[in-house]
């Protein structure tokens, strides 16, 4: 007889194994099946071992800037092995602590690849062996992969996915990054800065093209002057491999075609779901675009089964993940008071040089409602802490409801503005107005101020510009 849970979640990523954490602090039966890693992309191939690069690549950064702060250094070096094996350790390091969670809570990981076989069973197959469980629940947290094309196909060798570029064999002293979003950019950020020839490749008109359009364009300014070269409006009609090498099509909007060679190349033209081989289709689970299609609960239709994380569609956020994991654990488990999820309010950070951040509304988007709005924005400039740091190429910028003062959006860009942008979340989970952010006091010096300034500056009211 099939061993039973009260929930099984297929897919140990961030949304997987916090929807077991939750499901079992609630008293539930709970297992997790997982054929790779736990802690999935995030943890092992994405937000964690990216941003480990990134602060190599930002002590780099600053240790070239070593005279503005009083101090010399000479015969400065890097090596590559080294920074990748530093940010391979700091990925195992938190795998580790995910299997440590799962045991501290008593969840079952079942190792393997699983698929719906029946009402209320899997299978998970392992080194040809095949077992059955049974599941009251089931949740589905497979994730997703690396989109490509065919006339964009990585190899692992010259035509990189994000995996490929976080543990190179050797560093490319050139660079065609063929995106840029967050990915792109953060992997753009990281090479340009450790001395990289990059050029960015994007296809719509300007780069980060879901931040506000303020941001876009400071953020384009930044990465050209830091020798960044930005092809926006451009599509790659085809890669041609050489021995060590790429020489790649580039195709403008006004019909304009050019060659240009690189060492590397890296795809970062976003993401498909997970689908394939899980049963879904003879289960009766829809799938539009390579995503399970879910109701705000994050239920499939299928009576017991439901999909949380990316495999259900954008935001493609860890946080957004986890907290869809911690709504489908309560809502199985009956807890009275849960809210569905609100993607407004989740919030997207970009860890590129400088730092992007954003919740709610862009500007445009605020205007394209209908409503009367009010912005307000405030530079690094002006604030004592960021030229204290050295950090002075930057602004923050507020979206209102000029009416009932809601905060409809918050925009950011430059040092730790992704730990910034929590204040403004928490302001739009807590609704609160323009008033109360106006009345919160911020304290000083921190970076912080200009958030509280940002606000003012919507009203006219600002203090240190």
């Amino acid at each position: 007889m099939a061993e039973s849970f009260d929930v099984i979640v297929i897919g140990g990523g961030p949304g997987g194994y916090v929807c077991a954490i939750r499901c079992a602090q609630l008293g539930m039966k709970t297992a997790v099946v997982e054929r790779e890693n736990l802690g999935g992309i995030c943890l092992n191939w994405g937000c964690i071992p990216t941003k480990a690069l990134l602060r190599s690549s930002e002590i780099w950064h600053l240790m070239h800037r070593l005279e503005e702060f009083g101090m010399s250094a000479k015969d400065l070096s890097f090596d590559i092995a080294k920074i990748v094996e530093r940010s391979r350790k700091v990925a195992g390091q938190l795998s580790s602590g995910v299997k440590g969670l799962m045991k501290k809570h008593k969840i079952t990981v079942i190792d393997g690849e699983a698929k719906l076989s029946g009402k209320g069973t899997i299978s998970v197959a392992k080194n040809g062996a095949t077992i059955e469980y049974a599941g009251k629940n089931i949740v589905l947290a497979t994730g997703a992969r690396a989109r490509t094309f065919p006339n964009l196909q990585p190899d692992g060798n010259l035509v990189w996915t994000y995996r490929d570029a976080m543990v190179p064999k050797e560093f490319p002293k050139s660079l065609l990054v063929i995106g840029s979003g967050a990915i792109g950019i953060e992997f753009a950020s990281f090479y340009r800065t450790l001395g990289s020839d990059v050029t960015v490749v994007e296809v719509l008109d300007r780069v980060l093209p879901v931040e506000d359009e303020e941001i876009s364009a400071f953020a384009a300014k930044q990465f050209t002057k830091q020798g960044m070269k930005l092809r926006i409006g451009t599509n790659v009609e085809k890669l041609e491999k050489g021995a060590n090498s790429v020489t790649a099509t580039l195709k403008t909007k006004d019909g304009k075609t050019e060659q240009l060679t690189v060492d590397r190349v890296i795809i970062a033209v976003g993401i498909v779901g997970n689908v394939e081989n899980l049963g879904l289709e003879a289960a009766g689970i829809k799938i539009d675009r390579s995503h399970v299609v879910v109701n705000q609960w994050c239920e499939t239709g299928v009576a017991g089964v439901y999909a949380i994380g990316d495999l259900v569609g954008a935001p493609w956020l860890a946080h957004k993940a986890m907290h869809e994991g911690v709504i489908v654990a309560e809502r199985i488990a009956g807890v009275k008071g849960v809210h569905p999820l609100d993607t407004s309010k989740v919030p997207g950070c970009t860890y590129c040089w400088p730092q992007v951040a954003s919740v709610g509304m862009t500007e445009a988007k605020a205007k394209e409602t209908g409503r009367k709005i009010k912005v307000g924005k405030f530079p690094f400039i002006g604030n004592g802490k960021a030229i204290a740091l050295g950090e002075v190429d930057g602004f923050v910028k507020t979206v209102f409801d000029a009416e009932t003062g809601e905060l409809l959006g918050a925009h950011m860009i430059g040092a730790e503005v992704t730990e910034l942008i929590q204040g403004y979340t928490i302001g739009r989970t807590l609704e609160a107005t323009e008033a109360e952010f106006a009345a919160t006091i911020f304290p000083h010096p921190t970076l912080s101020e200009m958030m509280h300034e940002a606000v003012l500056a919507a009203d006219g009211k600002v203090l240190h510009i």
